[in-house]
């Protein structure tokens, strides 16, 4: 039974094609960083570097990997990040006092945590309700929503970064279990979580039956509404643990906090293997995918003299690239086909 078990957990990797070319592509671009900057690359403290900073857009890249998935998108994933982790940040300082004991410090951080991913849930099922209840295109629902909740995040700052939280936050985020930060721990569960539910749960084969053809899952009985609501309630708790990571590890909070991130999760739910068009896609793909970006971004880092415009031009080379080269590996295979 175990080998049984073992088996189709081989097949789920080595069938598929994609996750093979990532993984070629992952081993390519690990060689040419290390020629590119050697020692400065193959390093402990670089390595730990890179593992602090994927995790943020990485949750990110898992969402829009989802939203994708049933043939849509999410541009407010950032916002709700913020947004969420501002209304959490300001709870937090309303209900601390400078002689608080640690018990009590702890007590308000975890129940800051809860607010900042109920706050997420509820705006994950706002997108939800507009698209599905109001048949609004996914792409101008969540770019009406990020605005909003951008909105939202200025009047409640004032436009300018939060800050003052107790030392007991930040100490949460930064440490390490090992040479493993907290950071990736939680990026890795959530991975894992929302694979089991993509590869192995009912929702997830749902979620690409809607993708490939939304009209047909009506006569199937499926409740389309219910699953487009469900779909972006996920999607808002997984940014919502972004920004929780980001206020965490910064012991701030503000509107704007990871603008880049929204073209650098969709490259990368893109170069994964999640088709634009919908019905297709995998986690495991997207997280090689998180990796492969944050050996190219942290190698482009060390390059002082790259300035920021470029690398938003080479991301969006890259998304383009990357569509082109999945549009003729799929031609190819329908012909083979």
């Amino acid at each position: 039974m175990n080998k049984e078990k073992t088996s189709i957990n081989m097949k789920m990797f080595t069938r598929d094609a994609n996750f093979v070319r990532l993984f070629i592509v992952f081993v390519a671009v690990f060689i040419i960083c290390t020629v590119l900057k050697g020692s400065q690359f193959l390093n402990l403290g670089n390595f730990q570097s890179m593992m602090k900073q994927f995790p943020e857009y990485g949750l990110l890249a898992v969402g829009i990997s989802l939203a994708l998935l049933i043939g849509g998108i999410d541009l407010s994933v950032v916002y709700i990040a913020n947004l969420s982790a501002i209304i959490a940040g300001k709870f937090l300082l309303s209900r601390i006092s400078a002689d608080a004991t640690d018990g009590t410090v702890y007590m308000m951080i975890f129940a800051s945590f809860g607010i900042s991913l109920s706050i997420g849930a509820l705006a994950g099922a706002l997108n939800g309700y507009l698209i599905s209840g109001f048949g609004i295109p996914a792409m101008l629902a969540t770019l009406g929503t990020q605005s909003l909740f951008w909105g939202f995040g200025v009047v409640l700052t004032g436009g300018s970064s939060m800050s003052g939280f107790p030392k007991q936050l930040s100490a949460m985020f930064n440490r390490s279990v090992g040479i493993v930060p907290v950071t990736v721990i939680l990026f890795a569960i959530a991975a894992i979580v929302v694979g089991l539910v993509v590869y192995r749960m009912i929702l997830g084969r749902q979620m690409k039956m809607y993708g490939t053809n939304n009209i047909a899952t009506v006569y199937t009985g499926l409740n389309n509404k219910k699953l487009v609501i469900s779909t972006h309630v996920i999607i808002g708790v997984l940014a919502a643990l972004s920004g929780l990571i980001m206020w965490g590890r910064y012991s701030s909070s503000k509107p704007d906090n990871g603008a880049t991130y929204t073209m650098q999760a969709i490259l990368i739910a893109v170069m994964g293997g999640v088709s634009p068009n919908g019905g297709k896609g995998n986690i495991q793909g997207v997280v090689l995918a998180v990796l492969i970006i944050q050996m190219v971004s942290s190698v482009l880092n060390m390059f002082n003299n790259i300035p920021t415009a470029f690398r938003q031009i080479f991301w969006g080379g890259l998304l383009l690239i990357v569509m082109i080269f999945n549009y003729v590996i799929n031609n190819r295979s329908k012909r083979r086909g």
